[in-house]
């Protein structure tokens, strides 16, 4: 009840301490507030396959399956998050498929469809990021879209001219891209990289690149996460310990 109490007051000291000038409001990022989309890659390279030069006991996939499970408890509690998938299906087809429009507590549907993933098809991440700009309504209302993906587009669209034109049409669009393990290997070339780094620059958006699990779990924290409530949640664990160190001290006061 008290961290409740502690919440609300943060939204009002918030809220009152936001700019009364309508232009002022637009030119700022609006972070936990904004509607996110998380957009999936599914495509064959996530399976590990040897088309792709890769030999792994353990798919791509499982690492991110993981890193999502670790950090969207805690994300999905202050933001409403939604998810779209590319490439999972049939093999070498660019399919790109709508999961979940942007809801509070996402965690466990997104989930169950990341789990269900089968990876087989081509790499259409230019127009699954269109679409969820389009969910986001990114037109009328400020919002985020986090891209993962482990390799270049494939599916004969251009990233980099995607950006400048949501950067043109949108109301504040944030596109932020994780580049999940895409050093050293000869399939992924550099041109491919600086396509979707251009994708992220030109909506003001991070580019992360992520070789691990760690990696990842920190990359959808920076992207996703709501900076003011990690820290108040930091805040209750500091105070948390400080109670019980003070309590095997004999100094604690209160209940």
């Amino acid at each position: 009840m008290q961290r409740r109490t502690l919440l609300a007051s943060l939204f009002l000291a918030v809220l009152i301490a936001a700019p009364t000038d309508p232009g002022a409001a637009q030119d700022q990022k609006t972070p936990c507030t904004e509607d996110a989309m998380i957009v999936f890659d599914a495509s064959g390279s996530m399976a590990g396959n040897l088309g792709q030069g890769i030999m792994t006991e353990k798919p791509r996939i499982f690492e991110v399956r993981r890193a999502l499970s670790r950090v969207l408890p805690s994300i999905t509690q202050y933001r409403k998050v939604g998810l779209i998938t590319y490439g999972p299906g049939p093999y070498r087809q660019c399919n790109v498929h709508l999961d979940l429009k942007p809801i509070a507590d996402a965690a466990e549907p997104i989930m169950t469809v990341v789990s269900g993933l089968n990876p087989a098809g081509k790499t259409p991440l230019t127009e699954a990021v269109e679409q969820a700009a389009d969910v986001l309504d990114h037109r009328r209302k400020p919002g985020v879209v986090v891209l993962l993906t482990d390799g270049e587009e494939t599916c004969n669209r251009d990233p980099c001219a995607l950006g400048k034109k949501l950067t043109a049409t949108s109301s504040n669009l944030t596109v932020h891209v994780i580049g999940f393990q895409m050093k050293n290997f000869t399939w992924t070339g550099e041109t491919s990289v600086l396509d979707v780094k251009c994708l992220a620059k030109e909506t003001g958006g991070l580019y992360i690149s992520a070789q691990n699990e760690e990696d990842l779990v920190k990359a959808f924290q920076q992207t996703l996460g709501c900076p003011i409530m990690s820290g108040l949640e930091m805040m209750s664990a500091l105070d948390s310990r400080r109670f019980l160190a003070d309590k095997s001290s004999g100094f604690a006061v209160g209940p």
